[in-house]
């Protein structure tokens, strides 16, 4: 069985074409289209036409690459930077008459969800009780869970891209201000979240996306080249001292580093920053890097409940009317059959260690 899942990022689009034998997910081919969408959307967070454009381009050419490669029509799904669009069913609704394709845009929180599925099979039972960690462009997912699914997700507004915007557009390398700035912001943001993290003390702790790739890369995790299968640690101490490296670079000192792409490198700081406060005031120490995240996951869901959990998905827009994201959603079961907008339990906890 080939199946592919289509990835609309903040940075590019990226399709994975795997076999499915045994119901575990092997990539045959993958490919990128770079589009850096979160850089094109305006003032107001609109995509617009002309990013709009550039996307139905990327995404047919993917739709294409897919059927070359002998699989059908690909599980196609949009993150925080079409989601949080105020013309995101414009945009939807594009896609879908250019290419035919429907392109889901997930909850936050479902994108947690899945993500962490794709790390608890990854990972294994041996993990136990598991906390996960990743930084997208534009929001930050957080999960813990002892099972297959978690017992809660949350997603937050701590994506780097969207933090580099907020706080470091003017100054190059940033004002010791704004870093102050968006440091009141990223603990504001964790506090009912790294408190429940704290409560629950998580046997291990991993962190998937290329945002924390890169920077276990710095901290000196071994590259890419040596395989997914390479063990590789992200460490508080390592990362608060990358922060310290990144905080006098200019974005294009920041991209001759190792482990830091160019395309990555203006929001290598604020993922550094948010990365750090997450784990300083969930009392993690160390992450495990998780080679496997959102796509698996729904690569993972796909397989192991069939492809009516996939048609079954309510449509976040109805490509007819325009109708909002959030319609309806409040109450209803979601993607692994939690309640869809469920948020994390407040929990009082003392302050973390240093």
């Amino acid at each position: 069985m080939r199946i592919s899942v289509l990835d609309t990022g903040s940075n590019t689009v990226r399709l994975a074409v795997c076999d499915a034998g045994d119901g575990v997910p092997l990539p045959v081919h993958t490919a990128k289209w770079k589009l850096r969408l979160s850089e094109q959307v305006g003032s107001d967070g609109r995509v617009g036409e002309e990013a709009t454009e550039h996307l139905v381009k990327a995404l047919s050419a993917a739709i294409e690459m897919a059927r070359q490669w002998g699989a059908p029509e690909p599980l196609a799904f949009a993150t925080a930077v079409v989601r949080d669009a105020p013309d995101r069913a414009d945009v939807l609704a594009a896609v879908h008459s250019r290419t035919g394709l429907r392109l889901r845009v997930l909850p936050g929180e479902a994108e947690a969800r899945l993500t962490f599925l794709g790390a608890r099979r990854w990972m294994g039972w041996r993990s136990g009780p598991l906390a996960l960690f990743d930084i997208g462009g534009g929001s930050l997912e957080v999960a813990f869970g002892r099972g297959r699914t978690p017992e809660f997700a949350a997603s937050l507004p701590l994506g780097a891209n969207r933090l580099t915007n907020e706080f470091f557009a003017t100054t190059d390398p940033p004002a010791p201000s704004d870093m102050a700035a968006l440091r009141r912001k990223a603990r504001h943001q964790l506090r009912d979240v790294s408190a429940r993290i704290r409560w629950e003390h998580p046997h291990t702790a991993v962190a998937t996306s290329r945002t924390f790739q890169q920077l276990a890369r710095l901290c000196g995790a071994a590259p890419g080249r040596h395989g997914p299968f390479a063990e590789r640690v992200l460490r508080r101490r390592d990362l608060r001292q990358a922060v310290d490296r990144l905080v006098p670079l200019s974005v294009a000192e920041r991209a001759a580093l190792p482990g830091i792409s160019a395309p990555r490198a203006r929001q290598s700081l604020a993922g550094a920053i948010v990365g750090h406060s997450a784990m300083k005031l969930s009392g993690v120490k160390s992450l495990t890097i998780c080679p496997w995240a959102l796509r698996e996951g729904i690569l993972l869901r796909y397989l192991e409940d069939g492809a009516d959990w996939w048609a079954d998905l309510e449509r976040p827009v109805d490509l007819e009317r325009h109708v909002d994201l959030k319609r309806g959603l409040d109450g209803k079961r979601g993607l692994d059959g939690g309640v869809v907008g469920a948020r994390p339990l407040r929990v009082a906890a003392s302050s973390p260690t240093p």
